[in-house]
């Protein structure tokens, strides 16, 4: 297949080809359920969910596994905080996870394990690695990963454990031989709740975080991935402790392909909890209906940063009401894709090449353009076909258009009147410029002999 990915590893644009022809292994690390999801993990959940949309119309069969970390430090804190216990909070904040992904139209993965199912494996990872001499036991009781004594530390993130170091400023915590060790398993504490401490041959305690996703790749899909992904902030130190975990105990390579989606940017600063500037994904929907937030997310490209305001969703809303103007105009004919066609050539090259969003959302413009010159059902079957590869321009066109309409009656005749009057004085340029600022406002003009007329207004 010609399909190509920027592989974060090498840094390189590389021609995809799965260990198993056929099928695809892909693993996604997934949310930390202690809170609601926020627009950095609504980016990694719609570039991914293009990701496996695409793999499967390319013919593959995906095995998608994206994980829920049900048991982190943070969680118990907020159960703490709001007197619940752990499972109450992980399973009211995958609820909201659900309503979240489904209104932005992103498909469920085939597996979502959370990882308090997978404490077994995740142990006896743990103890090969301990058998194998690449893991410790501090004084604390904590079981900790030697970073040093794998010699691939590193390479995802192309630095030294000496460069490490000095970017990190991370401390010398009890019990480690390197700041940088991470923790396989955390002895129990006892002022914590007992659901979080589970039984092992290291002392009751739970799981660190980066051993998770380890074990559960393993177990669902095999000792090498064909695609490991996730969000440019997991690159260092989550996946480069996965890949020392994972490829210490299994001696094998943990994944081919690694993709990694761009921050979200607020005034140029990368969106953060900590720094307070993140926007939670349903107080986003309550200003901006869930496509556009959908269409904001997938004109970018999955690796650029996207920068996030009221003007930019304002902007892509109008943008995509173009689309949707295109389709009110002219109802598509149902249309099975040529690949071969003009316009399907270039939006399956753009795919192709590193799940080219930008360039296969310009396809798009283009056939809806030709379908306003045109009226051809035909175009407007193909728009509407393509779109669907992203799960894009699926609803009703009339009730899309009608739903974001700010003018009233009286002021859409007086612009028709001015673009009339415009068109007699011979000023087309002033006439189209009437037209296209109702387009952006859904209003679909039809000129006729008896004059004009206007639909998908409220």
């Amino acid at each position: 297949m010609s399909l190509r990915i920027y592989n974060t590893l090498s840094r390189e644009l590389e021609e995809f080809t799965p260990l198993q022809p056929g099928r695809v292994r892909m693993y996604v690390c997934g949310m930390t359920v202690y809170d609601y999801c926020h627009l950095g993990h609504a980016r990694s959940m719609i570039a991914f969910d293009v990701v496996q949309r695409w793999l499967r119309i390319s013919g593959l069969d995906v095995d998608y596994v994206r994980n829920i970390t049900d048991i982190d430090d943070k969680i118990i804190r907020r159960a703490v905080e709001n007197g619940e216990s752990i499972r109450a909070l992980t399973d009211r904040m995958i609820d909201a996870l659900h309503e979240d992904a489904d209104a932005l139209g992103i498909e469920r993965p085939t597996h979502e394990p959370r990882a308090t199912e997978f404490i077994p494996q995740m142990l006896s990872m743990i103890s090969t690695l301990e058998h194998k001499g690449l893991a410790y036991r501090s004084p604390n009781g904590d079981v900790n990963y030697a970073v040093r004594k794998f010699p691939g530390y590193g390479k995802l993130s192309g630095k030294t454990l000496d460069e490490l170091h000095a970017g990190e400023r991370v401390a010398v915590l009890d019990g480690k031989d390197d700041p940088l060790d991470p923790v396989l398993w955390k002895s129990a504490k006892a002022s914590e709740p007992d659901e979080v401490k589970w039984a092992s041959e290291f002392g009751p305690g739970r799981p660190g975080w980066h051993i998770e996703c380890s074990a559960m790749a393993c177990q669902l899909l095999g000792e090498t991935l064909d695609i490991h992904g996730g969000g440019a902030d997991l690159q260092f130190p989550h996946h480069e402790n996965e890949i020392a975990q994972s490829e210490g105990a299994t001696g094998k390579p943990l994944a081919r392909t690694w993709m990694h989606n761009g921050f979200i940017n607020i005034d140029d600063e990368k969106m953060s909890k900590s720094l307070g500037n993140f926007f939670l994904i349903r107080d986003v929907l309550k200003k901006f209906d869930a496509e556009t937030v959908r269409f904001f997310v997938v004109r970018a490209h999955y690796r650029s940063p996207l920068n996030y305001s009221d003007v930019h969703l304002n902007d892509a809303r109008n943008s995509l009401r173009r689309l949707y103007n295109a389709l009110a105009l002219v109802p598509p004919a149902p249309v099975a894709i040529d690949w071969a066609q003009a316009h399907a050539a270039r939006f399956k090259a753009a795919l192709d090449e590193d799940f080219g969003t930008p360039e296969a959302v310009a396809v798009l413009f283009d056939l809806a353009g030709e379908v306003n010159r045109t009226q051809s059902a035909e175009s407007a079957g193909l728009l509407k076909a393509l779109a669907s590869c992203l799960n894009l321009l699926q609803a009703d066109p009339q009730a899309f258009l009608q739903a974001g309409s700010t003018l009233d009656d009286t002021t859409i005749q007086a612009l028709i009147l001015q673009r009339a009057q415009a068109k007699a004085a011979k000023n087309f340029a002033e006439a189209d410029r009437i037209r296209n600022e109702l387009l952006a406002q859904g209003i679909v003009l039809k000129d006729s002999a008896s004059g004009t007329t206007w639909t998908a207004a409220q």
